[in-house]
């Protein structure tokens, strides 16, 4: 129920600035046309008509009918929207207020600031993504704060995540599973290049955009190798930082003692999970599931999915090899013999640069996966996708957090041109969703 009366409302969306003075009034006159030459009675009522007016969203209005009209701005953007939130910060679709372009602001909540080295985290991650510069890597916009209120301001990327994908369609083609492991891949080396290894490598935290590019998210976990301070987790006296489905051996062991090496296995198993449906080890325990990857190796690919190429499960299972020094040497390797994989067959049909392929090479993706498995999450499935976030301090037995920082999805329908963003796309449906 609204908080607000009708003139109350109007004077609230004035104090708010959301619009400009001239909009406000000329959608107030169009709406009082419409009915008669009066506004509508209820405050609910006007609060969507002004809504369809695009004079504010449904967040605004919501905040707006509760009697509030401030924080809608931070830095030079409007905040359009909540559209998801982690253990650590909350995300929010805004639009820059001179280039009218949409981004996503990553925030830590104030309630943060006062628990041991969770700004000092929050600041790792925007330092790992200012330093990356490559396309296949979610790029950062600004870093910045507004009093006690810290922000990472990144691109929005117009599509799914992995994760996503992969439960609403099953496991991919071939083909796909190629050009988007290979396309992570490059992204990867681009951050070890620099120093920087991503420790939670997901299909939760790679995004494919509508052009069919890549893009890694989610630096919460990052680690630079040859810095001191840069493993900021120890001063929470956590051991094991990762995700239970995607956790390298040695990951597991000692979360600051990893190099590169432990990304490649966490891609090896996203590609697990493109190929097939689920993760290597879809049931069991956090703590089974941990072991299992400490020892054992997962159901063999080809017995799940009989016409997975012979080549591509033999790079995920080199990706996958429980000793990192089996693996491959560096992640451009990586995405090399994918890439040969995938040029010995456009001969027969051509796949689009970019990803944008309509090549459907092992179509036969519905084929049936591990009986008495989800197609797309594990059994002890929570409520951050990709698997459960832990962390383990040393010497105890690994726990489960019950929301990790993981990737939030920003999935934006089409990107907007640069006069009007907030106009020309259906932004009530993309809060709503991921709200």
């Amino acid at each position: 129920m609204a908080k607000v009366s009708v003139e109350r409302l109007i004077e609230l969306v004035e104090k708010s600035q959301l619009a400009e003075p001239e909009a406000l009034e000329k959608a107030l006159d169009e709406i009082r046309a419409s009915g008669g030459g009066d506004l509508p009675a209820s405050p609910v009522e006007l609060a969507k008509a002004l809504q369809k007016k695009k004079i504010v969203t449904r967040w605004h209005c919501e905040k707006l009918l509760q009697g509030k009209y401030k924080g809608f701005f931070l830095g030079k953007h409007k905040l359009l929207g909540h559209i998801g939130s982690g253990g650590m910060s909350s995300v929010y679709l805004a639009e820059h207020l001179k280039m009218h372009d949409l981004r996503a602001i990553k925030v830590l909540p104030q309630s943060k600031l006062g628990k041991s080295s969770y700004l000092a985290r929050f600041q790792q991650e925007a330092k790992a993504i200012a330093s990356l510069n490559h396309p296949n890597v979610v790029r950062a916009h600004d870093i910045d704060n507004q009093g006690d209120t810290h922000y990472i301001v990144m691109e929005y990327v117009d599509g799914d995540d992995l994760q996503t994908i992969v439960k609403k369609n099953g496991p991919l083609p071939f083909d796909k599973v190629a050009d988007y492991i290979a396309q992570a891949a490059r992204g990867l080396q681009h951050a070890h290049e620099v120093g920087l290894i991503h420790r939670d490598v997901k299909p939760a935290n790679v995004l494919i955009n509508s052009s069919g590019k890549v893009k890694l998210l989610d630096l919460g976990l990052a680690l630079f190798e040859n810095d001191a301070d840069a493993s900021l987790t120890i001063d929470f006296n956590d051991k094991v930082l990762g995700t239970a489905d995607y956790l390298a051996p040695e990951q597991a062991l000692n979360s600051h003692k990893v190099d590169h090496r432990a990304d490649q296995y966490g891609l090896g198993c996203t590609m697990y999970f493109l190929l097939t449906g689920h993760p290597p080890f879809p049931t069991g325990t956090i703590a089974q599931r941990i072991a299992k990857h400490q020892k054992e190796m997962p159901k063999e690919i080809r017995k799940i999915r009989a016409k997975c190429p012979g080549e591509l499960e033999g790079i995920c299972w080199k990706l996958m090899q429980k000793e990192a020094k089996f693996r491959y040497a560096n992640c451009n390797a990586v995405a090399d013999v994918l890439e040969g994989w995938l040029a010995k067959h456009r001969s027969a049909v051509k796949v689009p640069a970019g990803g944008g392929s309509s090549l459907s090479l092992g179509d036969e993706r519905r084929e049936a996966s591990e009986p008495g498995t989800d197609s797309a999450t594990s059994t002890d499935t929570v409520s951050n996708r990709g698997g459960d976030t832990v962390a383990g301090k040393a010497g105890s037995s690994v726990t489960n957090l019950s929301a990790s920082d993981s990737g939030v999805l920003l999935r934006i329908a089409k990107k907007a041109g640069a006069s009007d963003a907030s106009s020309t796309i259906d932004l009530e449906a993309e809060i709503a969703r991921r709200s």
